[in-house]
């Protein structure tokens, strides 16, 4: 059975992976969860290419097909390991850093596309100095950062240096500050291969998630193109123009923009699988499985079959997902979810010995319509109903 590469660990890529008759073997950074019987070897920072080549040669794997990775801090690993062992997929790590880096991505971009001002800060960057270039609201992140992690809304002094001492303090380039934009956020999720773009779809976030790093529940759904044909249009030609100019390679990519009224506002671009659901969504309502897509990439297989024709017939149904976590008070049970609502998928633990996962995971749902505007206001009830942590509150079976 041949070997796959995988820095980082997610069930559903896993057994996506083993269908295809592939034997995973995982790089992981701890303190990453793993089944018992999974092979793996940590490593102690798994952006440390020469640490991740070191534990490759190490485990002196036999016939290895590919390496891939299931989040960003993989992205530039990987495509040295696919170098240095002369496997399929994207091998130019010169492109990788303008997907990492979001001073460097925003600044490689032609000046008609909209987006953030950025720059590097660290402590001995002043405060005013900031204000005077990006303006009175902030947002300081990691400048290789990943689903919103350590990311904070920054307006006041003092609320700066707490930020800052959240994050390393020793580089000139390892932490970005941007003008904050306030506006709702869409992300585009799609295939890039042969310079062009292949296939996408486009997804609303509930709420943004920076709020569900910090508390919120994260929530998602697929928008419905009859409905939103000029922004498709738009965020379609906002791709283009972002991965064309930044010489992405073949990949799935997640592109992240703000709704203004003014047109879409670039936020940022990642050449890997989307997190959280969106891969089981966009299966379930296109029929485009991103978990394929990315292994045939690895593989160095076609695309052909894989994507639909363009231009297809609309969905039955959209979908959405939303990221159970806790209640903010009181407790709910699976049974609590299922009397008030109906859902195509459903998993909840009410144990407090559940550890809560990424944005406060403990359950997920995912949720179906055949009309979006349905689709958003049932995921708008189970948000509700999740934070309030009183069943009585259930509005309706949907």
């Amino acid at each position: 059975m041949p070997t796959i590469i995988v820095l980082g660990y997610r069930d559903d890529l896993d057994r996506a992976l083993r269908r295809r008759g592939l034997d995973p073997w995982y790089l992981t950074q701890p303190p990453g969860l793993l089944p018992g019987k999974v092979r793996h070897t940590r490593v102690s920072d798994i952006e440390n290419v020469q640490e991740i080549l070191r534990a490759v040669l190490a485990a002196n794997l036999d016939d290895v097909a590919g390496v891939l990775t299931v989040h960003e801090m993989g992205v530039f690993g990987a495509a040295c390991l696919r170098q240095h062992l002369g496997l399929p997929g994207n091998t130019d790590a010169r492109t990788v850093p303008s997907f990492r880096d979001k001073c460097l991505q925003k600044r490689a971009l032609p000046s008609h596309i909209s987006r953030a001002r950025c720059r590097y800060v660290s402590r001995d960057t002043p405060f005013a100095e900031v204000v005077d270039e990006l303006g009175d609201v902030l947002v300081v992140k990691p400048a290789t950062g990943a689903g919103s992690l350590r990311t904070t809304v920054v307006r006041s002094a003092d609320e700066y240096g707490r930020a800052l001492r959240l994050l390393p303090g020793d580089s000139d380039v390892a932490v970005v500050a941007e003008s904050f934009i306030d506006a709702p956020e869409v992300y585009i999720d799609g295939v890039w291969a042969d310079g062009r773009l292949r296939w996408s779809s486009m997804t609303r976030y509930h709420d943004s998630p920076l709020s569900a790093a910090h508390g919120g529940v994260l929530a998602a759904h697929l928008l419905d193109r009859r409905r939103h044909e000029a922004l498709f249009r738009e965020a379609e030609t906002l791709a283009r123009d972002v991965l064309g100019h930044l010489g992405a390679p073949a990949c799935v990519f997640h592109l992240e923009a703000f709704v203004r009224e003014s047109g879409l506002t670039f936020g940022e671009c990642a050449i890997r699988l989307p997190g959280a659901l969106s891969p089981q969504i966009n299966e379930l309502t296109y029929g485009v499985d991103l978990f394929d897509v990315e292994i045939r990439l690895a593989l160095g297989e076609s695309l052909d079959g894989a994507l639909p024709v363009r231009n297809g017939r609309a969905p039955d149904r959209f979908h959405g997902y939303i990221l159970l976590r806790r209640p903010r008070s009181g407790t709910l049970t699976r049974e609590d979810f299922e009397r008030g609502f109906r859902f195509d998928d459903l998993a909840y633990s009410s144990s407090p010995d559940t550890p809560p996962g990424p944005y406060g995971k403990v359950g997920h749902a995912i949720v179906s319509d055949p009309d979006e505007r349905q689709l958003r206001r049932t995921i708008e009830d189970i948000v509700l109903f999740n934070e309030a942590g009183r069943p009585d509150t259930a509005a309706r079976v949907s």
